[in-house]
């Protein structure tokens, strides 16, 4: 398995930061930020979606 010590981790932050630059660097970290708060808004949904349902699925009871 490949492990990155911290040198290793700073030297790739370098080479992207030269790469995209410090602009483009801050546009992407908020664009994934937002990616990853719409698709757990998207899981909650679902899952409240999936839990309405097998509710409602659910026979009613007689009251036994």
């Amino acid at each position: 398995m490949l492990r990155l010590g911290p040198l290793e981790l700073v030297l790739i932050l370098v080479i992207v930061l030269l790469i995209f630059g410090a602009g483009k660097l801050s546009g992407l970290g908020g664009a994934l930020g937002r990616g990853i708060r719409d698709f757990r808004t998207a899981v909650k949904e679902g899952q409240e979606g999936e839990r309405e349902t097998s509710e409602a699925d659910k026979p009613e009871g007689d009251g036994e």
